[in-house]
């Protein structure tokens, strides 16, 4: 195999190494075997185009080309001239595609299901960093640049989704392209001549092995490194939550918790997140708080920076309640499921006591939970403590004004907000008196009587862009409703947040609570001195408006108006029922609020036969199980037809002179020899050199792998008789060089080390004449049909001008 070649092959096997990496993005990942036949692909049109001498220009150009054609077949076939040729059409297919996994990349969180427009980005990526990391290390030889488009691939899926193994990712990508730059390096040094290795020396060599050595050493440290230094819960990618070390202090800057919502309830499936029971009457109105966001900018709603403590025991009063608030003490035992992992404890609000294992700290402006060095809520069984708190409407009308502190952080307006924003406020509750009746204005606006419908189809965004295209637009979910009734809320001097978290969920029979996806929900949350930050509900057809506010609405003839009628009954009926909630398809449809009958559905049937995907891996493993057995059959088979007896002998050297020996070999026959004992070299390690004499090439042989006497003697009289074959007038030659060439090949053999045997035996580098003799072959045949085709254009020429000269003379 030459230098280039293992430099072709190390670079398409580290992007696919590097490429695992994305496994955990997207579910099922049958999407890898469609990347790595594109990644083949575009090595082997690489490849072609080097071989065929192309400018270096063209090389990477004509590897897009073929992965853009691919693409378009894989993914747009249907628009495919015949099916098989790409055109015009396909092209605007495979771009509505595209925009559709762009969409996708908004609307789902990890694992995201294989959409095509996901599986085309993933692949696209892939076989895309396949094109640049050939270009760099191969066509350009640059193999250190080569590690660019690998780290580029390699953050994108670490940072992304933190749930898979991330030392086997780090492990994978790193063994991946110290593969490519030992490669190179062999391949640099290959061109300045052929470095000797002493006997029993491998074939690495000392540089080589040296280098390896020190990759894996490096490798080792770097995966050891990390345990004992502190936690920094990033690296590349930015952390999600970072706070300070030690006892009783910190800092939490988090990103905004807003970003997953739409893809949480845009997944096609309500993946359970936690469930739990509860001690609370009212559980169908209760809310799971997960963070907080009280810092507007204008661009978005985010958390702000804040000092976190030890978790105290129990917490603190919450900020703003005073005793003349009824309440209630309730407890609810939590228990995380396998999908939620996250750095917030999912809590009812306000909490008055924290019973949780693992390392957690306390936010006190917030009240929320966040964990501690990487602490995270996966799997995690925890019991929380908290009030139901129920003020009157007298009593939040009767609030005083917010406290100096609250008033300047969460009255914070940004200077560019539009007028649109204060002056619909002002609209909305002009008949409204105090700050309650504002705020119930409000809520009943955006739920009631402005028009607003739920959407979760439309962009998420909480900034000033988002906020004035959604009061044009009147169409969102929770974050557009929540974000903008807390903005226009601070319009009017109402200090206000967004809260995020879950709703209630649905009931059990046992009488405990499940929450899923879906029910992921954000929501806003003002405040009034005396009663603290209290929720409102502003989304239509989402959560349960609190009894505070309901109270001011005069609730239908025969309507309950202590439950809304989207949320089911605490008690599960034995008859049909309404849905829960309705989708964005069943609304369109018309189907909102249809009856569903509960059915019992039936354990999926699985077939004994095995999955077209399962059929397509092992048809892929069998494909290349076998391009890995073509050399080694190939150089087998030839080995046996260079080295068959003679017809009417055996193995003996000579027989008597004229009398019934076996006969004696002819010139083809002893330069076949010959070419086997180099080819054996070869396979070992020691390249041919075609302008070298017999005699020579064996003395270049015995010093690089020294010899016993007996193969020395062999590979001797092996080249004798080839040089008396090639310059000799006659000659006569033994009929036993079959038996030389074996002893002097297993002299070879017992030289090397160990490894390189084995690669002399599965990948022999000789095999190269293969692909010599295919090319020769074909080159052959092109002359062929070209010089076939020009006597035909000639002969039709001829008889073209004979009828034109005999019609003349007619």
């Amino acid at each position: 195999m030459t230098g280039r070649t293992r430099l072709t092959l190390c670079s398409a096997a580290a992007v696919m190494l590097v490429s695992f990496c994305l496994e955990p993005l997207v579910k099922p990942a049958g999407w890898i075997l469609h990347a790595a036949f594109l990644t083949a692909a575009a090595t082997g049109v690489g490849a072609l185009g080097r071989r065929l001498r192309l400018p270096r220009l063209l090389i990477p150009a004509a590897q897009v080309a073929a992965v853009g054609c691919l693409l378009a077949l894989g993914f747009a076939r249907d628009a495919a001239v015949y099916g098989l040729v790409p055109g015009p059409a396909s092209v605007s297919r495979l771009v509505q595609v595209l925009q559709g996994g762009v969409n996708d990349v908004g609307n789902y969180g990890t694992p995201a299901p294989a959409t095509p427009g996901l599986r085309l980005i993933l692949v696209g990526s892939v076989a895309l960093v396949a094109v640049a990391v050939d270009t760099l290390a191969v066509t350009y030889r640059r193999a250190a640049l080569a590690g660019l488009p690998l780290l580029a691939l390699y953050s994108v899926g670490t940072g992304l989704d933190d749930r898979g193994p991330a030392w086997l990712w780090f492990l994978l990508a790193a063994g991946g392209y110290l593969a490519v730059l030992f490669a190179e390096g062999q391949d640099r040094m290959s061109r300045w001549g052929r470095v000797f290795h002493g006997a029993g020396s491998g074939s690495g060599g000392p540089l080589t092995g040296g280098g390896r050595r020190a990759g894996v050493a490096a490798l080792a440290v770097a995966l050891a490194v990390p345990f004992f230094l502190p936690d920094l819960d990033g690296g590349l990618i930015a952390s999600r939550l970072g706070h300070g070390g030690g006892r009783g202090g910190g800092t939490i800057t988090a990103i905004n918790p807003v970003v997953s919502l739409q893809s949480d309830l845009n997944q096609p499936d309500n993946i359970e997140q936690l469930s739990y029971t509860t001690t609370s009457k009212n559980a169908g109105s209760m809310y799971i708080r997960v963070a907080v966001s009280d810092d507007f900018d204008g661009v978005e709603w985010r958390p702000s920076p804040q000092r976190v403590e030890d978790v105290p025991s129990p917490l603190p009063d919450p900020p703003g309640l005073s005793g003349a608030v009824e309440r209630t003490e309730v407890t609810t035992r939590i228990a995380v499921g396998s999908h939620l992992r996250q750095e917030w404890l999912p809590m009812p609000y306000p909490a008055s006591r924290v019973d949780v294992p693992g390392r957690w700290r306390f936010e006190p402006n917030s009240r929320t939970v966040v964990g501690d060095n990487g602490q995270k809520t996966l799997g995690l069984s925890y019991t929380v403590t908290s009030l139901d708190l129920d003020p009157t409407p007298e009593q939040l009308r009767a609030a005083a004004a917010p406290p100096a502190d609250i008033a300047e952080r969460d009255l914070a307006l940004p200077a560019d907000l539009p007028d649109v924003v204060r002056t619909t406020a002002r609209q909305v509750t002009q008949d409204a008196d105090t700050p309650y009746d504002r705020a119930v204005a409000l809520q009943d606006w955006f739920s009631q009587s402005g028009g607003f419908s739920y959407n979760t189809e439309v962009r998420a965004g909480t900034g000033i862009d988002a906020i004035t295209s959604f009061l044009r637009r009147k169409e969102g979910f929770c974050v557009h409703f929540s974000a903008t009734m807390a903005a226009m809320a601070r319009t009017l001097g109402i200090p206000a947040r967004v809260a995020v978290g879950f709703t209630s969920g649905s009931p059990r029979s046992d009488g405990s609570w499940t929450v899923g996806s879906k029910d992921a929900h954000a929501w806003p949350e003002l405040y009034f001195e005396g009663a603290g930050w209290i929720r409102f509900e502003p989304t239509p057809s989402r959560g349960t408006m609190p009894d505070y506010t309901r109270q001011q609405t005069p609730a239908a003839p025969g309507a309950d108006d202590r439950e809304p009628r989207t949320r089911p009954t605490a008690r599960p009926s034995a008859g049909p029922s309404t849905t829960p909630g309705c989708t964005v398809q069943e609304r369109r449809a018309g189907e909102c609020g249809k009856p569903v009958t509960a059915v019992p559905k039936a354990a999926p049937q699985r077939s004994a036969w095995p999955t077209a995907a399962v059929l397509a891996g092992a048809a892929v493993g069998l494909l290349l199980l076998a391009l890995l057995l073509v050399p080694m059959l190939w150089r087998t088979r030839l080995r046996r037809i260079r080295l068959r007896p003679v017809d009417g002998g055996g193995g003996s050297r000579g027989g008597p002179e004229g009398g019934s020996g076996p006969p004696e070999l002819t010139e083809a026959q002893v330069i076949a020899a010959w070419q086997e004992l180099v080819d054996s070299a070869w396979d070992l390690g020691i390249a041919p050199d075609g302008a070298e004499t017999p005699r020579r090439t064996l003395e270049r042989i015995a010093a690089a792998a020294p010899l016993e006497d007996g193969p020395r003697e062999a590979a001797g009289r092996v080249a004798l008789a080839t040089e008396r074959a090639l310059y000799a007038r006659s000659a006569q030659a033994p009929a036993g060089l079959g038996d030389d060439v074996r002893a002097a090949s297993e002299g070879l053999r017992a030289a090397a080390g160990r490894w390189t045997r084995v690669r002399a035996v599965v990948l022999p580098p000789s095999s190269v004449r293969m692909v010599w003799r295919v090319a020769g072959r074909y080159a052959a045949v092109r002359d062929a049909v070209r010089d076939a085709w020009w006597s035909a254009r000639r002969r039709a020429a001829d008889a073209v001008g004979g009828l034109l000269r005999r019609g003349g003379r007619g």
